[in-house]
């Protein structure tokens, strides 16, 4: 087998918030990707709009380090060593990403705070890792905040990885277990761009002021590519880009052979036909932009051009001995939304150019499978709406976000759990929670996690003030829950969950006691009826916004609906003015973000999503036909009985 010795390429993998992109960007700045003047933002690699907002990974991305330090002539390498870095999402939810980036490399960087250990996504991606075979290196980052605990984290990490090791070898997939004994561990502060293979005190930063440690422990660590020099062309596409100049790209990894900028290739799909094609461009990484190339080879990670309908999955061949890949693997949806077209009556009333049609919304969605190999979409008895199955309900309400930022009006509804028939039975997605709270909490979430037949695995308390509980929970319980964790614990609450597998129906799981607010008339809020209303609940429409029949303008403090006359004017009378309502005595409405409003919506609900407005209603708007429906349901779960 020969080797590229000049290339490595590793993944960084974590659980969300652990640091992963902060190193990534101190990793570019000391490397010399960036001049000297140049403005260099905090987690560059967060490119999308939504990334930064909400402060997390989304999307698997890759960037090339040019790395010319001491490791790299000990080797020899005189030019320096290519180090391919693929940043990963840390969210459960977008495990597709990590699956992806995973394929890509040859050895991943497994991050875990100083302070918070091993969470359910570490075990996620570390897994993935122990099944791919890939060797790991421990970096136990955040060494400097006040409550780490780094010797416990490392000793928690490691049993981790033994454990899943053990559980891998027993599913038949050959591991050497004494090498995971001699783990490499390396102690960062990614803010401050430090690392050290010495262990610093509890709170301190590492004892190095660069990080130079830990590119020679990806050198000595992660294997260069190898490859066999009479093995014919394989490249596997493992992610897809767009150019203006050269549209869709492929980005790809080269197992063996070579790719040529003109020359003619095969691309065997993932029905097995092979494809013929020329060869257009090839882009290098170099930093965070891309460089045209004329040739790439085994190790290689770059984006092509040739094939206008190119996917995930698919591998480049030579077209006189074509060898695929095997196509990714990407562990089953579990939660499912619906995606239809505005039906209310303020569909394509708030601005020009929405995109309304339900031609257009199909074309989305299947725009959407092409990049994401996470989702599935699947007809309805409703030519309009269509069901969307993905891996958590933050992925789904990302889209619904994502293409609410592109223009399009549309209604989503309620997450719903995706089951399974086996032997008669129905079984529902588990997963397994991990919740930190300060002790005095402890109760609230307890009671919380019971009311969603939660069942508790392990507390366990570090004496510092907060408790880490663990739980195996229906999925259908932890929607909509980290909403009311956050109101319980007054802010404090962190949860994560990973997936825990199928198991036996839970049963009925009641997880919204207050009621909801519906407006029986079309027309306009007013502040009249507003304050006369506002003793029987909260509510969400701001005074003299547009509402109509069917509408949610608000939450109850009792169960079940309450139907009321929103729009309701002060009649003139000759002692006052119609328009003397007193705005100052009325509560602010509620703010709901999108993720918020699918979390609230009952089973019966949905949520309208138009570029400029976030709406729940009712499915059925009529009342008449609501409470008619509404009848027969209840007649239904009587003779059910």
């Amino acid at each position: 087998m020969a080797i590229r010795s000049n290339i490595r390429n590793v993944a960084i993998v974590a659980h969300v918030d652990h640091g992963k992109t902060t190193l990534v960007n101190a990793m570019l700045q000391q490397s010399n990707v960036f001049s000297e003047r140049e403005e260099v933002p905090d987690r560059v690699m967060d490119s999308g709009d939504i990334e930064r907002e909400k402060g997390i990974t989304i999307l698997a991305k890759n960037t090339a380090i040019d790395y010319n330090g001491p490791a790299a002539a000990e080797l020899g390498e005189k030019d320096g060593i290519i180090i391919n870095v693929v940043d990963t999402p840390g969210h459960a939810d977008f495990g597709g990403e990590v699956e992806r980036g995973i394929s890509m490399v040859d050895g991943v960087v497994l991050l875990v705070d100083a302070s918070e250990g091993p969470l359910p996504q570490t075990r996620f991606v570390l897994r993935k890792a122990l099944e791919a075979k890939l060797p790991v290196i421990l970096a136990i980052n955040k060494t400097d905040r006040p409550d780490a605990r780094i010797s416990e984290v490392v000793s928690e990490a490691t049993d981790l990885l033994l454990g899943l090791a053990q559980d891998v070898v027993e599913e038949g997939i050959e591991l050497d277990l004494d090498s995971l004994l001699d783990l490499p561990v390396i102690y960062c502060a990614a803010k401050a761009g430090r690392a050290s293979v010495n262990q610093p005190a509890d709170g301190d930063v590492p004892d190095n002021d660069n990080l130079e440690p830990l590119f020679e422990m990806i050198v000595k660590n992660i294997p260069a590519p190898h490859y066999n020099e009479d093995a014919p062309l394989q490249a596997h596409v493992t992610n897809i880009d767009a150019s203006d100049y050269l549209g869709r790209l492929g980005l790809v990894r080269i197992y063996s052979g070579e790719l040529v900028k003109g020359k003619q290739y095969g691309l065997s799909r993932t029905d097995g036909t092979i494809q013929n094609f020329k060869l257009t461009e090839i882009l290098r990484t170099d930093g965070l932009d891309r460089v045209p190339a004329e040739t790439a080879g085994p190790g290689d990670i770059v984006a092509i051009a040739g094939v206008n309908d190119i996917m995930i999955g698919e591998t480049i061949v030579d077209p006189s001995d074509p060898q695929p890949l095997p196509l990714i693997h990407v562990d089953e949806p579990a939660i499912s939304m619906t995606f239809g077209t505005n039906d209310s009556p303020l569909a394509g009333t708030e601005g020009k150019d929405h995109k309304l049609t339900a031609r257009m919304l199909k074309d989305r969605l299947d725009k959407e499978l092409i990049g994401n190999v996470s989702i599935q979409v699947h007809d309805t008895d409703r030519p309009d709406v269509w069901e969307v199955r993905g891996r958590g309900e933050l992925a789904l309400a990302v889209l619904a976000e994502e293409m609410r930022r592109e223009g399009f009006e549309l209604t989503v509804g309620r997450p719903q759990v995706v089951t399974k028939k086996e032997d008669g039975k129905t079984l529902e997605p588990f997963e397994h929670s991990t919740i930190d709270v300060p002790e005095e909490y402890m109760g609230a979430v307890t009671q919380l996690m019971a009311a969603r037949k939660g069942r508790m695995d392990s507390m366990t308390n570090h004496g510092s003030g907060w408790v880490r509980m663990e739980f195996t929970v229906p999925s259908r319980g932890l929607i909509g829950f980290r909403t009311q964790l956050l109101s319980s614990t007054r802010g404090t609450g962190i949860a994560s969950s990973i997936s825990a597998g199928y198991d036996q129906w839970a049963g009925e799981i009641v997880v919204r006691q207050n009621g909801s607010m519906v407006a029986d008339r079309q027309g306009k809020a007013s502040p009249y009826a507003m304050q006369k209303l506002q003793a029987r609940g909260n509510f969400f429409v701001q005074p003299q916004s547009p509402v109509y029949e069917g509408q949610v303008v608000g939450v109850t403090g009792k169960p079940g609906d309450l139907d009321i006359n929103i729009t309701l004017e002060k009649h003139m009378t000759n002692m006052r003015s119609a328009t003397a309502d007193v705005l100052e005595t009325l509560t602010p409405p509620i703010q709901m973000s999108l993720e918020e409003s699918l979390d609230f919506a009952n089973d019966d609900e949905c949520v309208e999503v138009t570029p400029e407005s976030i709406r729940v209603r009712k499915i059925i708007l009529s009342r008449d036909a609501w409470y008619k429906w509404h009848a027969q349901q209840r007649r239904q779960s009587k003779q059910g009985q």
